[in-house]
């Protein structure tokens, strides 16, 4: 009797598992964000020391899901980032503050990594530049 009852168990878990399983036609309703950037690289040129520092970076989300920002991370704590954690709509644009800290002389490029639900994974924006002493 406990062999039969563990046999029906089997099979009811069994058969439970397939009907949870991917269909072939799944595949076709998977929406996905896509983050398209007007440039992903921003140049400040040569700029005088303590000039403004912040730049934007512009984007669309040209997919068909809502697009969210879970995190942005720059390569040093001279480069800040601002952006609004709410989603970004399939068609409506969007906007990554970044702020340089241009107390520093000298070359930089910095990159800022943009993690989101985006298809393709992480996004890696640049910015560089030549900061000069002032006059």
């Amino acid at each position: 009797m406990k062999r039969k009852l563990n046999m029906a168990f089997l099979l009811v878990f069994t058969l439970s598992f397939f009907s949870v399983a991917p269909t072939e036609f799944d595949k076709y309703d998977t929406k996905v964000a896509i983050m398209k950037f007007e440039t992903e690289v921003i140049n400040y040129g040569t700029i005088i020391q303590n000039s403004e520092g912040k730049r934007l970076f512009t984007f669309t989300n040209t997919g068909d899901a809502p697009l969210f920002i879970t995190k942005v991370k720059t390569s040093c704590g001279c480069t800040v980032p601002n952006y609004s954690k709410a989603p970004i709509q399939p068609g409506d644009q969007g906007e990554l503050e970044i702020k340089y800290d241009t107390k520093r002389l000298g070359a930089f490029t910095k990159t800022i990594t943009v993690i989101s639900n985006a298809e393709g994974g992480n996004k890696i924006l640049k910015i560089k530049g030549n900061i000069v002493a002032a006059k």
